[in-house]
This record gives C-alpha cells, structure tokens and sequence, in this order.
C-alpha cells in the first residue's frame, strides 16, 4: 500500500522528529574531525591560490565558444585541485562534485535562463540549492544522478513563490490569496494565469505533472500541497500578534523543512517506502534548521523570528541549539546509513556538507555565542573562523567578478541539456509577450 502524505502524516513526523531533536540536546557535542592550527593554514593556503587560480581565468576573455569550453575545464581543474588539498577530498568523491552535482547545476542555470532573463544570480543559485538536494537524494533512492524535468520545476518554483512570500512590501492578505490560487493549482485545477508570476508557476507545475501524471503518482501532488500548507502556516504568523514559543517555531521549522525534501524525494523517485520517507523528512529539517542558523543575522534585522534569532534576541548564546543541531545531523546520518542505496562517497560527502554548512555559520555569526565555545568549534574547522570571515568579506565586494564567473558556465556544451523540455512560459494563453520581468 502505497504512503499517504496527509498533513496528518506530517504532523506526525514533526512529533517524531522533534522528540530525536530534544534528546539531543542533553547529550555533548559528537566527535568529528579536528585540526590543528598548522593544518588550518596550509588548508587556508590552498584556498587562496585556488581563489587566485579561479580569479585569472575568469578575467580572461577568450573569443570563441572553444575556448570558453576550455576555461570551464581549467575553473574545474582549479577546484578539484583545491579541494584535494583545502578539504582533504579523495579522487572519487571530487569526480562525483565535478562528474555529476556541477553539470546539475550547469543546466538548470541554463534552462531558467532561456526561461526567463529577469531571473538573477541568486535566484537561480537558491533553485540550484534545491536541485542538488533533490539529486542528492537520486542515489541514495536507487536513481542516477541528473536534472529531471520535475526537479527543475519544483525547484524553480522557490524563486516565484517563495521569494514573493518573503516580500516585507507585499501584504499578508495578499500573499494568501496568491497562495490559494497556487494551491488550487497543485491540487490539479486549470486556472488562467493572471499574471507572468503565475504564468511561470503554472507552466513549472505542468513540467511536473508531465513527468508525473496525478493518477499514477498520487503522494507526489501530495507532498507538494504538503510543503504548500507549511509555506501557508508561516504566512499566517504574519498576522499573529502572539508571540511564539519555541517549542511552536520548532513545529513549524521542521513542517516547512521535513515537506520540502519528502517532495525532493518523491520527484526524485516517485515513491517512497516508509524508511525513504522518514530519511527525507528529518534531512529536511536538518537543512531548515542548518539554514536557520546561517541567517540568524539577517532574520534578526529583517524581524523575522526563528528558534536561533528568538535566542539571539534575548541574549541566549546558540551554543547549546548549535550542539543539538550537530548531534541532530548525526541522527540523520544514522538514518541514512540504513538505506539500502547509495555510495559510501556519497554518503561521507553529504556528512562533511552538512557539518560544514553549521561550523561554517557559527564563524559568520561568532558574535552570538560565547568565547569557550568559539575556541572549541574552531578546531572542527578546516580554516581558522577569522580567516573565514575575511575570505567572506572578500567575495562579498567581488560580486561582479563571481558574476563573470556565473556567467563562464553557462556556455552550453553538445548534446547536454537534450533531455531538457524547451523552456518557454509564453505558452500560456492571454499573458503578453512584453511584459515586463518578475519582480521578485
């Protein structure tokens, strides 16, 4: 019998979820790699010669699409020889980053920039972020890594809805009646599109249904009215003079994670056994929660309450949900290691991302935790946090040369993006051929 996805379902898997998360918390922080100060700079040497090797190319300006194929080739040397040296990578998981994950990432940027020109470097690096999670998930669900039509749907559907939600000058009544116009949508009615928003949305929701016909995958469409419930409950916080606790922000954060990766896992696979499902749910919410934390600053000055900007406002140092995150991670690496699928480069791969995504936000965000702490998280880092910081600040002023960068992959090569739909959101009757792009 196939998994139904009801919020029912959901709401389960947040309890269950959440009692892993609580038991956390009473425990140290699990061992994982530790560097000495002497391996910090050599990594940190690596990492600016890589920096600098990535910097001559891509201020280099070559004339034909040859030659422009053969910088991309020198910018992937570059990073695999950083990466054997700055993050101790073997041969096999640089060639799995550089072989499957990159090209991923390639075509989708390529894809949603014949689909739409108004769409911006972040935008499309945010529908990459969700594309590498759901092709992450291929393997380890029994599938070849690659772009799919509905992973590329689904993940450039965060950019027109997701985006325009977050919006501070967009009122809360109006975001929910855009939200139910899209979840009637999702449900499977065929609305006119009122706008190039919804226009975008609804030819994005059709790549799915075309790899997916509703009547075979059901729990697909399920899963993505369950994510869509989620979105909905935090735009209702909008109008909530209450403030939450943070059991409550907890619930939420992992409804709104868990779902969106169970929709990951289903377009990557259309179905789901019971371990799957509960895999993809708390890897979901390690994320949310990962994310959290890496925005915790901007959450904080945009008003945006979470479990770590709650903390931070009142003055509680995140060392101790910092610890639960990272014993958190662990669980769900447990969790994986019972799936049948999977390389074990694979699976080591993603434990050294999503340790590195937290170690990495406690350096930006040193200031919300306390010095002993500090001293103790910098020795899980391959780089000394102040070197981190200032590398970040670098890149942050260097934005029109990494956009060049940006802009060097997206030189299609032969025969590469074949198996993609020809992107064209025109298709959709009455919407103007001149309208202006998105405003996201």
């Amino acid at each position: 019998m196939q998994q139904i996805y009801s919020w029912s379902w959901v709401e389960t898997q947040v309890a269950q979820t959440i009692e892993i998360w609580n038991r956390g918390g009473a425990q140290p922080a699990q061992d994982g790699p530790r560097y000495s100060l002497k391996e910090q700079q050599k990594r940190e040497k690596a990492y600016d010669e890589g920096l600098r090797a990535v910097e001559r190319e891509v201020r280099r300006t070559p004339r034909t699409r040859a030659e422009r194929i053969k910088r991309q080739d020198r910018i992937v040397a570059s990073f695999a020889r950083f990466s054997a040296t700055a993050l101790d990578l073997e041969e096999e998981t640089i060639k799995l980053l550089t072989d499957d994950f990159l090209p991923v990432g390639t075509k989708l940027a390529r894809w949603a920039r014949q689909f739409d020109a108004g769409l911006g470097m972040a935008d499309i690096i945010q529908a990459c972020r969700n594309a590498w999670t759901a092709c992450g998930l291929q393997p380890l669900l029994g599938e070849r890594v690659g772009i799919t039509p509905s992973i590329l749907g689904y993940s450039l559907l965060y950019p027109y809805s997701d985006n325009y939600l977050d919006r501070q000058d967009i009122t809360a009544e109006a975001k929910l009646r855009f939200s139910e116009r899209f979840r009637n949508r999702l449900r499977g009615e065929r609305l006119s599109a009122q706008d190039d928003r919804e226009a975008a949305l609804w030819i994005l929701v059709r790549l799915i249904e075309e790899q997916y016909p509703r009547a075979r995958y059901p729990q697909v469409f399920e899963c993505l009215l369950a994510i869509h419930r989620a979105q909905e409950e935090s735009i209702a916080q909008l109008r909530s003079c209450n403030p939450f606790g943070d059991a409550e922000l907890l619930r939420m954060s992992c409804a709104k994670g868990g779902s969106s990766v169970l929709a990951d896992a289903c377009l990557a696979h259309g179905g789901l056994s019971g371990e799957e499902s509960r895999f993809s749910f708390e890897w979901g919410v390690l994320l949310q929660l990962g994310d959290d934390l890496q925005d915790v600053r901007e959450d904080m000055r945009r008003g945006s309450v979470t479990l770590f900007s709650r903390a931070a406002l009142l003055g509680r140092p995140l060392d101790g949900l910092v610890i639960q995150l990272l014993n958190f991670s662990e669980q769900v690496g447990a969790r994986m290691d019972h799936l049948p699928n999977g390389t074990e480069t694979l699976k080591k791969l993603l434990r050294m991302s999503w340790r590195s995504l937290i170690v990495g936000a406690v350096a930006n965000s040193h200031e919300y935790f306390s010095p002993g702490f500090l001293d103790e998280a910098e020795r899980w880092s391959p780089f000394r946090f102040e070197f981190l910081r200032t590398r970040n600040k670098r890149l942050t002023s260097r934005q029109g040369l990494y956009a060049m960068l940006f802009e060097a992959f997206l030189e299609a090569r032969e025969g590469v993006d074949g198996e993609l739909p020809v992107p064209d959101y025109r298709q959709v009757s009455g919407l103007d051929a001149d309208v202006e792009p998105l405003k996201m």
